[in-house]
C-alpha cells in the first residue's frame, strides 16, 4: 500500500484521532474511509449533474 504525506493542524488532528478511537479504528483506515466517502459522494454529484445537463440539453434539442 502506498503512503502519502499530509500536513494537519494539531486541533484537526486530535478531532479525527478521537473521532478514529470512538468508533474503534485506526487513524490511517478512519481517513481512507472519509476518503472513500468523499469520492463516492462526488461521483453521485457528478452523475447527477450530467444527467441534468443530458435532460436540459434534450429539451433544448427537442
Amino acid at each position: 500500500m502506498a503512503r502519502v504525506l499530509v500536513s494537519l493542524s494539531p486541533e484537526f488532528l486530535k478531532e479525527i484521532d478521537e473521532l478514529a478511537d470512538a468508533e474503534h479504528r485506526s487513524r490511517s483506515e478512519f481517513i481512507r474511509e472519509a476518503l472513500r466517502n468523499y469520492l463516492r459522494k462526488n461521483h453521485q454529484f457528478n452523475s447527477a449533474k450530467a444527467s441534468y445537463n443530458a435532460a436540459l440539453l434534450d429539451d433544448i434539442l427537442n
